[in-house]
């Protein structure tokens, strides 16, 4: 639980469903938290929504143990740079991630195990080729016919947690009949199949928690406990001024991005250089 809230002055994260491009915010003091010290505006801006996601996910949901082993898609993404640095902080964990083939000597050196190129591989079948039983965790923020792979790769005892539904969007333009596919091949199963699986399907979305500021403000002090010991730190691919929003969104639509993408308003762009002055 968060000791105090921050006073006036002090630098802080937010946290807010929307309505953060822009210059000057107003949200209630329960959704800030004290910056850590040495943390930058960027790494901040990088941190609450992607590592509490990935840490609830993995440990919350998921109950992430020693030995076990996870399957992260969209890996060199925001969420999935959280997950494994996170899933570094548990012994011998094995980690599979999705991403195109540009990316893999990042991932390996972040600490993936089994990197898989999504684009010329079927990562279900390279993930059997390692792990015949499958794994113990998947990260999905797919949707659509992958949610079906990703349980059906489940270990017995296993845990799948959707959050999200990036097949709805396929590139720069949104093709209404890919998405009207993915919502039809969405995975869908009742409480009874679910008994003779001996597996766990569980969805998470950190804007519709709003209400659980204790529960938020126990998983922030324990992700910046981890940052204090340099166990966690954002990875950010790159800044951008507001004005190129534009370009900012297609470096990420055309999946280039290895890390967080930030947009820096004219304010806090004036605040950095006062510091460095």
């Amino acid at each position: 639980m968060q000791a105090a809230l921050p006073l006036v002055g002090d630098k802080v994260m937010v946290l807010a469903r929307a309505g953060l491009w822009q210059e000057v915010v107003t949200v209630p003091a329960n959704q800030t938290f004290l910056m850590p010290e040495g943390m930058s505006f960027e790494e901040a801006a990088a941190f609450l929504v992607n590592y509490i996601t990935a840490y609830m996910i993995l440990f919350d949901f998921g109950n992430l143990r020693p030995n076990q082993s996870v399957l992260i898609h969209m890996a060199a993404g925001g969420v999935g740079t959280a997950a494994i640095q996170l899933c570094k902080t548990v012994e011998n964990v094995t980690i599979f991630g999705t991403a195109s083939a540009s990316k893999h000597d990042f991932l390996r050196e972040s600490g993936v195990t089994h990197p898989i190129d999504y684009r010329t591989m079927d990562y279900v079948e390279e993930v059997r080729k390692i792990s015949p039983k499958g794994v113990d965790i998947v990260l999905d923020p797919l949707g659509g016919s992958d949610t079906s792979k990703a349980f059906n790769l489940l270990k017995p005892m296993g845990k799948l947690i959707t959050y999200g539904v990036a097949n709805l969007l396929t590139g720069q333009r949104k093709n209404l009949m890919a998405m009207a596919k993915t919502w039809w091949n969405q995975f869908s199963i009742n409480a009874l199949q679910l008994l003779h699986h001996n597996k766990a399907v569980c969805g998470y979305h950190l804007g519709y928690m709003d209400e659980e500021s204790d529960l938020i403000a126990g998983v922030v002090a324990k992700l910046v406990s981890l940052y204090n010991q340099g166990k966690i730190k954002p990875k950010i691919d790159s800044v951008w001024p507001f004005e190129q929003v534009a370009d900012a969104m297609r470096q990420m639509q055309e999946k280039k991005n290895i890390g967080k993408v930030v947009l820096v308003p004219e304010a806090l762009k004036e605040e950095s250089k006062k510091e460095e002055n």
